[in-house]
């Protein structure tokens, strides 16, 4: 039906409108004036309703809009109508339009899934997080949203103009608008069921016993990236090499295109056995899957990718020999070079210690019979605050004579000031110098030139918390001391007197540098990187100190890289990095389709990126097994990182774990669990045992004196033997019970008698190993001999100077520590015992105690009940007997020196705020 409106000939004369007519035509408009034709959309003309004559707007593109009058109001709203009624036709038209081109979308991209759906069920292949994400980027964007497709398809008038099976579009809509990767996820759980099936006969013949079914799921789970975090002793290498074998059987991979890694030969060397053999017990004799060190591999792609193959010497790569190569270059740079070897002393002696934030709090390291807090300097000072310590000790370093908290003679207590006492006083030149507290700290206010209390001719200089870890301090200090005629004379071969603190050993030193070293060439860091990591750092940190040590670590590093090139040789961080960068670069091509990397919780981000390089091109699959709560190589370069953000690393894929253990019985795994897991960072486990339990899991055994340890051990030892005799205990899996005595360090050998074997050899082995080494190993029965105060846990674990060479350092106390002493209990497949000291009993077994998890008693079974001290928290209140009399005191003597007040309670004991 056509429609035409015009102006009236009163409308047009008054409002001196040009004649026109306008037409509407289907979804056009036809509009004449004086004889000349204008086509337009609908939404083109604006109608304006007024009385007694509305007005017209016709816009047009690149034009001035066309303004017409003269028509009536009456006439103008039914014009109004129109143009509505035809819009909203239009509308629908177009919605229905844009339907159309949507569901053909929407079937174009279904079935993409379908077909990638079909071919994975074809080829019983797991439906992988690249396909999947493949399919999602595929997918189309639509020129309708989901209510606009629903508001068409819901429409009976509409639904009706649209081509199809209606019952099929209504199904094509909901699979659009499903949750895919749940839907995948389902997909995946029905592949993982039936290959479970169809693979039974070689997952319960690949390993000595049938996997375990979250071992066979890991087997099966054939995703792009895949981690499997793994409980001690519940058959990672099984995994691996089941996964070898699964994906070869069910043609996934060719051997020749599988790689598995290792840390070391020897654990390399292990995980090539252990698949051989199981490649015979399935009777694929003639396949072998490779298994390679990270080492090997990498100097195997520099050669191929450069024609020459680098050399990497031993030292590089060992860590006690990398350890004593270091100190060489180390002693060379300190015969070269005076300022070197100053500095070196300086951090040792005077910096070895980090500051809290401003404001933050330090225990002290000795305590006084009143149970007060303090820091004893090189000189001998008892100090309370870790600020004044730095000073006193910068000022003996540097040859400069002053007394601590010197007490004046005159009396300058008023109403106003109590006794004014500076810090420091620095004998003939009359100066006194005052180290602000940090704020909420209480002190004396010092009187000022002119109030009561003030001394003429004496003069102060006034130092910040802020000044001491910006190391403006010593710049300042140093001007105000020359200025009076005393010169600094750094001396590194100044004699320290005795009493005095004993510094930072050199060992303690130069294994910091090795592990700093060893996280920058890890994360490719060269030095202005690490400037600029300082320069970023909060002011409250102690800058000063980060800044000295790197002035160390230049010509060390510099050092350590000519030592290298002087051999013509590389080191085992750089090797690793530059065979990623050849990956990366595409300058090499991995041959590899399936990568497995043992033992991940000990990866550097060297590692880790010569991993995520070998599997960067499409279709490449990465499997990485490991167990975060044993990640104990720090020292070494391992970032445990690496794995807690594995996704991160490598992309999204699947997290699985190995939660059922083979080794520990229950409540040991129960302690030991909840003991690792304190530390939030770590991947929650819920570990279960098949293992049965031979009497107590855990036992604390305590002896009056170090020297009585060894003899401790060896009575264990021989209780062990008579049970083993008398039948009490069962002979272990070759018929001899194994035993581990477990050090924290290579010194506590001298805990195990030299003469166990001829005593119990016949049917016990005992080895002496150090936790670290222990990792991987198992025993029946583990001695814990060390678990003393300041031994184990080895409290200078981690120095926060770290944090120039790594992005995130472990944040909880000890973190490293902990997880190492994880690894010591859950070496045993029975039961663990624990001997520690009168008075200086481990925090960690004290934490184990206070859980209700072990008691301490002496070797005749009598539960040791002590008070501890309540100044130092680490010894125990002894009675003791002097020349006065009985009394009583910490056990730390000389360390601690409180005293409990004979007749009622003890003073307030204060910890000693150190910022």
């Amino acid at each position: 039906m056509t429609y035409e409106w015009a102006p009236s000939d009163w409308g047009q004369r008054l409002t001196r409108s040009p004649h026109w007519r306008l037409r509407l035509e289907d979804d056009q408009l036809l509009l004449t004036i004086d004889g000349h034709r204008y086509h337009a959309p609908l939404d083109a003309l604006q109608v304006y309703p007024r009385l007694p004559w509305a007005r017209l707007s016709l816009h047009r593109e690149g034009h001035p809009p066309l303004i017409l009058g003269g028509l009536p109001a009456a006439a103008a709203r039914l014009l109004v109508s129109a143009l509505e009624e035809r819009s909203g036709k239009q509308r629908q038209r177009d919605h229905v339009a844009l339907f159309k081109q949507s569901y053909t979308a929407i079937q174009h991209w279904l079935a993409q899934v379908q077909a990638a759906t079909d071919l994975a069920d074809e080829e019983s292949l797991w439906l992988t997080c690249e396909q999947q994400q493949a399919l999602l980027q595929a997918r189309p964007t639509l020129p309708l949203d989901e209510d606009a497709l629903w508001t068409v398809f819901d429409d009976a008038d509409l639904r009706s103009q649209l081509d199809g099976d209606p019952a099929a579009i209504e199904e094509a809509l909901m699979l659009w608008l499903a949750d895919w990767p749940t839907m995948w996820a389902r997909r995946n759980e029905v592949h993982q069921a039936r290959e479970r099936v169809a693979s039974r006969a070689l997952l319960d013949r690949v390993e000595s016993r049938p996997l375990t079914d979250e071992q066979a799921r890991a087997v099966i789970c054939f995703d792009n990236r895949v981690q499997v975090v793994a409980a001690a002793g519940s058959g990672k290498t099984s995994t691996m090499v089941a996964k070898a074998a699964y994906a070869i059987e069910r043609g996934l991979v060719a051997p020749e295109r599988i790689v598995m890694l290792a840390f070391n030969k020897e654990a390399a060397t292990e995980l090539q056995a252990r698949a051989d053999r199981a490649f015979q017990r399935l009777g694929l004799d003639q396949v072998r899957v490779e298994a390679r060190t990270f080492h090997a591999l990498g100097r195997h792609i520099i050669a191929q990718a450069t024609g020459r193959m680098p050399q990497v010497p031993d030292w590089a790569v060992d860590a006690t020999q990398g350890f004593h190569r270091l100190a060489e270059i180390i002693d060379q740079l300190k015969d070269r070079s005076l300022a070197f070897r100053t500095q070196w002393d300086m951090f040792r002696l005077v910096f070895g210690r980090d500051l809290p934030v401003t404001g933050g709090s330090l225990e002290a390291e000795e305590w006084d019979k009143d149970g007060q807090g303090y820091v004893r300097t090189l000189q001998g000072e008892r100090v309370h605050s870790i600020e004044a310590c730095v000073i006193a000790d910068w000022l003996f370093y540097n040859g400069v004579a002053y007394t601590y908290a010197r007490r004046d003679a005159f009396d300058a207590g008023t109403d106003a000031y109590r006794q004014y006492r500076p810090d420091f006083h620095y004998p003939g030149i009359a100066l006194y110098h005052d180290h602000l507290a940090p704020a909420g700290h209480d002190r004396a206010p010092v009187p000022r030139a002119g109030e009561p209390g003030a001394r003429e001719g004496i003069e102060r200089i006034e130092t910040t918390p802020l000044q001491l870890r910006t190391g403006e301090l010593f710049v300042r200090l140093g001007e105000a001391l020359s200025q009076r005629g005393i010169e600094l004379d750094p001396n590194p071969d100044r004699d320290l007197p005795e009493g005095g603190a004993t510094p930072m050993p050199d060992s303690d030193l130069i294994g910091l540098v090795r592990t700093f070293i060893s996280h920058a060439k890890s994360n490719a860091l060269h030095v202005e990187d690490m400037v600029e990591r300082l320069r970023r750092l909060p002011d409250d940190h102690f800058k000063h100190r980060y800044r000295l040590f790197l002035t160390l670590i230049v010509p060390i590093l510099e050092g350590w890289d000519d030592a290298l090139v002087a051999e013509g040789g590389i080191d085992f961080e750089d090797m690793l990095n530059q065979a990623a960068e050849h990956l990366e670069q595409g300058r090499y091509v991995a041959p590899f389709d399936l990568v497995m990397a043992d033992e991940f919780q000990d990866a550097s981000r060297a590692r880790a990126r010569l991993c995520r390089a070998l599997v960067q091109a499409p279709g490449k699959h990465l499997f990485a097994v490991g167990d975060d709560w044993q990640s104990i190589n720090r020292f070494a370069g391992a970032d445990v990182s690496v794995m807690t953000g594995f996704v991160d690393w490598f992309g999204q894929g699947q997290v699985l774990k190995l939660e059922q253990t083979f080794r520990c019985p229950q409540a040991l795994c129960d302690v030991s669990s909840a003991f690792v897991s304190r530390n939030p960072a770590q991947i929650p486990k819920d570990v279960q045992s098949v293992t049965p339990a031979y009497g107590a899991v855990l036992q604390a055994y305590q002896v009056a004196s170090r020297d009585r340890l060894a003899g401790a051990v060896e009575q264990y030892l021989e209780r062990l033997h008579q049970q083993l005799l008398s039948g009490q205990v069962p002979p272990g899996r070759d018929g001899k019970v194994t035993v581990f005595v477990l050090g924290r360090y290579n010194a506590d050998r001298a805990m195990l008698s030299a003469t166990w074997r001829a005593r119990h050899g016949q049917h016990m082995e005992v080895s002496f190993l150090t936790a670290h080494r222990s990792k991987g190993m198992e025993a029946d029965y583990v001695i814990l001999p060390g678990m003393l105060d300041r031994r184990f846990p080895n409290t200078r674990a981690d120095d926060p100077v770290l944090a120039l060479a790594m992005p995130d350092s472990d944040a909880y106390p000890l973190g490293e520590e902990r997880r190492l002493f994880y690894v010591a209990l859950t070496r045993a497949r029975r039961s663990v015992a624990m001997f520690t000291v009168q008075g200086r009993r481990s925090a960690f077994l004290t934490e184990l105690v206070n859980d209700g998890a072990v008691r301490v008693t002496s070797m005749a079974g009598e539960t040791i009940h002590e008070q501890a001290c309540p100044a130092c928290r680490v010894g125990v209140i002894m009675p003791r007997t002097g020349p006065y009399g009985a009394f009583q005191s910490c056990s730390g003597y000389p360390r601690c020196e409180y005293k409990p007040p004979k007749v009622g309670g003890h003073p307030g004991v204060r910890t000693f705020a150190g910022a």
